[in-house]
């Protein structure tokens, strides 16, 4: 069921974002120059360590369902964004819990955050034109709650026998085949971390994490959120239970859309994922739009390197960014998980992360991150894709003193390495800076602070990655 919110009472984006015929903000407010780029104070909160949120609660309330139901609004006339070329005047609810994962989807396909803002046509599915599923949905066992059972029932001594809607693409399995050892020390080293001041890993989430919060709550959330951003009305936002990972950006009918697992969402922590999906990947996307290197054929034009593993690098920075403890946990484990993956089978595995991980479902869905694309789990092997995590951190965290983190936003998807020869050639007049990321110096602070409590060291980190 998708629901709309209704007629909103947010601010407007600026007229310079979505072209000349859109209204300005209802405050008046203009952006403001800074270092070439155009910065939009939509709202400037306290960068603070001390909290996950950034900026106090706001007072205004969205409507209730129910009221929405018994009392319709005519909505607002449509806005549009030139990057994705389709309405976005309010952010639309989604509650189902199979929207990104439904096999009748007769309209767009589920794309990587990297593939944003290039959205294709909708095209209806029919014997001629039926695509492969996107990876997301193909790497998902269709049998994985039966393997599931299965394996409970055995008391952990049985390998999951995994069935795919179709075959994963060869091409796919070959390229995640190999898992790195680069950072497995660092990846430890900050396990450890956790486990030394906390005891153990469900310890650190119940005293930093905070609760699970409703549905509610996450509405509310999403829009403060949105309105820091001065991108209210531009995403779909689903809520789901059906994903592996805690959040995802993707394309779904033809517009961005993020969609939110319900069991991650706990109250210290939602923002940080936010940070992540929209104010990483969806605006480094919409600044990519603006760029000559928006298409492949520019990429290749401009030599530019693979966006990854800066671009999740940099969103996993920022999921953690104000946590007073901002420890790279999942990023370390996943890491670690799919090192130990491709020398173990899924039993094997599963009673390593015993470890670190007591709740047994935990574990569980580690191991099926790690173990995705396999149809026999009790062979040796990984899907190594989630180590970018941890690869991109440790890169970013590297250079952090010499990289321009304010260009590295505004030339879009783009890597930390080719900002020093795309920078004359960026389109930044409509560029749009992540709120938390204005304050340099106070942006530099949060990035040392992470370094100090992961216990890394900058002695370490330039003897792996030498100039």
């Amino acid at each position: 069921m998708v629901l709309d919110s209704g007629p909103q009472s947010y601010p407007q984006q600026h007229p310079d974002d979505f072209g000349n015929g859109l209204p300005r903000r209802r405050d008046g407010k203009k952006g403001f120059p800074c270092n070439g780029l155009r910065l939009y104070p939509f709202v400037s909160p306290s960068l603070s360590l001390e909290s996950d949120s950034s900026s106090p609660a706001q007072t205004t309330r969205p409507p209730s369902r129910a009221s929405c139901l018994r009392n319709p609004e005519p909505r607002p006339p449509l806005n549009f964004c030139p990057s994705f070329a389709s309405p976005c005047s309010w952010m639309r609810r989604s509650e189902s819990t199979c929207a990104v994962n439904r096999r009748d989807r007769a309209r767009g396909q589920i794309r990587s955050a990297a593939s944003l803002p290039h959205i294709p046509k909708a095209r209806a599915v029919g014997p001629s034109s039926r695509k492969s599923p996107c990876l997301l949905v193909a790497l998902r066992p269709v049998n994985i709650d039966a393997e599931r059972e299965k394996f409970f029932q055995s008391r952990f001594s049985y390998n999951p026998q995994f069935q795919y809607e179709e075959p994963v693409p060869e091409a796919v399995l070959e390229k995640y085949k190999e898992a790195s050892g680069q950072f497995i020390s660092q990846a430890i080293g900050i396990i450890n971390a956790v486990l030394a001041k906390y005891g153990s890993y469900e310890s650190f989430e119940a005293t930093n994490g905070g609760k699970l919060l409703s549905k509610c709550q996450i509405w509310s959330t999403i829009r403060k959120y949105m309105q820091k951003e001065g991108c209210s009305g531009e995403v779909v936002v689903q809520l789901t239970e059906d994903l592996l990972s805690q959040a995802v950006m993707m394309v779904e009918n033809s517009r961005p859309t993020l969609a939110i697992n319900l069991s991650g969402a706990r109250q210290n922590w939602l923002e940080g994922m936010l940070r992540h999906e929209i104010g990483t990947h969806y605006i480094r996307g919409v600044n990519n739009a603006h760029q000559p290197w928006h298409t492949l054929e520019g990429r290749k034009q401009y030599g530019l390197k693979p966006a990854n593993p800066t671009e999740e690098g940099l969103a996993s920075l920022h999921s953690v960014l104000f946590r007073k403890q901002p420890f790279l946990w999942r990023a370390a484990l996943l890491y670690y998980t799919i090192y130990q993956a491709s020398h173990m089978s899924f039993c094997e595995l599963f009673r390593d992360l015993d470890h670190y991980v007591q709740d047994v479902g935990v574990r569980w869905e580690y191991c099926v991150r790690a173990k995705r694309g396999q149809t026999d789990t009790s062979k040796p092997g990984c899907f190594s894709k989630d180590q970018v995590y941890l690869d991109g951190i440790l890169r970013i965290l590297r250079h952090r003193q010499t990289i321009d983190f304010h260009l590295l936003a505004a030339l879009g998807k783009v890597s930390y390495e080719d900002i020093d020869h795309l920078k004359k050639f960026g389109a930044l007049g409509k560029a749009r800076i992540p709120h938390f990321m204005q304050d340099r110096e106070r942006y530099s602070q949060l990035l040392d602070h992470i370094v100090r409590t992961n216990c890394l060291k900058d002695e370490e980190l330039e003897q792996l990655l030498p100039d």
